[in-house]
């Protein structure tokens, strides 16, 4: 097992504990699209030298994201109804993102990118990641991302600094494309939250019991559902479990503005939603922290 730090892996970075082995893609090299963010685009966490975590987007209509990684304003880009075709809009973790006609914006479409620049700083157990403000049409940011590890732990630090004129209204949440150890999603998965499950309408594939989520038979394309039920800062919380007895947890220190699950027969993914609001001069901040164990 390597020591504590960081190294290199496959020309990205790489941060080690005693337990933990975390993959970080190099920012515009494994992720070059318009969608997810850049930074700390995390391709594979392996536990102990033998458990993987993580799997790249499956199927035809894949936007390229892969593990752990994060996006902004899936449904409210910063600055896209108010930009004319031809203007640029920022999307955060991104850069500036060119619209091109007059359609609603779409995560699913490639946009031209003028891309925000960029400084990486790493210390022995973590990598910051600060893009640097590309100012248009009255909005500007300041973003900074860290990826640190300790024993099974990787904690996910946001920082979000507004230096512009226009408030930063959006959204952001984490796109955690899972499987253990590649095995595919089926009976012996199990999604457990700290609250009630409700749902509006359950899709085929899922099962719902109190607090859990279980996909007891063969599962046909791609299933999506919104569970309700939370209440507060506690709640922003999801385990996955296998039969194996492998575990991942997510955790958040913010508020749930909602929470999505999707997946198909390779992948699943508990999706936690955080609320942006950053008025001028101002700054949020949140964090995530993710468990492995097994």
């Amino acid at each position: 097992m390597e020591p504590d730090g960081i190294g290199s892996g496959g020309g990205d970075m790489r941060l080690t504990t005693d337990r933990l082995t975390v993959d970080i893609a190099d920012p515009g090299t494994y992720y070059a699209g318009s969608r997810f963010d850049w930074t700390g685009f995390i391709t594979q966490v392996t536990l102990d030298g033998a458990h993987t975590f993580c799997v790249p987007e499956p199927g035809e209509g894949s936007t390229g994201g892969a593990g752990l990684c994060t996006e902004f304003g899936i449904f409210l880009p910063i600055g896209y109804d108010d930009a004319a075709p031809g203007d640029t809009f920022p999307k955060l973790g991104v850069g500036l993102l060119t619209k091109e006609d007059a359609r609603d914006y779409s995560f699913a479409r490639p946009y031209q990118i003028t891309p925000f620049p960029l400084t990486i700083e790493a210390t022995a157990d973590a990598v910051t990641f600060t893009q640097h403000p590309l100012p248009t049409r009255g909005y500007a940011a300041r973003y900074t991302k860290t990826a640190s590890v300790a024993g099974n732990r990787l904690t996910v630090h946001y920082r979000l600094e507004n230096v512009g004129d226009k408030p930063l209204v959006t959204h952001e949440y984490s796109h955690n494309f899972l499987s253990f150890d590649g095995r595919g999603i089926g009976p012996d998965y199990r999604l457990t939250l700290p609250y009630p499950i409700a749902l509006a309408e359950t899709p085929a594939a899922l099962a719902v019991d109190g607090h859990t989520i279980t996909w007891p038979g063969a599962i046909e394309g791609a299933f999506y559902c919104r569970p309700t039920g939370f209440h507060s800062v506690a709640d922003t919380t999801w385990t996955l479990t296998h039969a194996s007895g492998l575990t991942v947890r997510e955790t958040g220190d913010f508020p749930l503005l909602l929470l999505a699950v999707w997946g198909t027969a390779q992948v699943v993914s508990a999706e936690m939603f955080i609320a942006i609001d950053v008025a001028p001069g101002k700054v949020q901040t949140w964090t995530r922290e993710f468990e492995f164990a097994g």
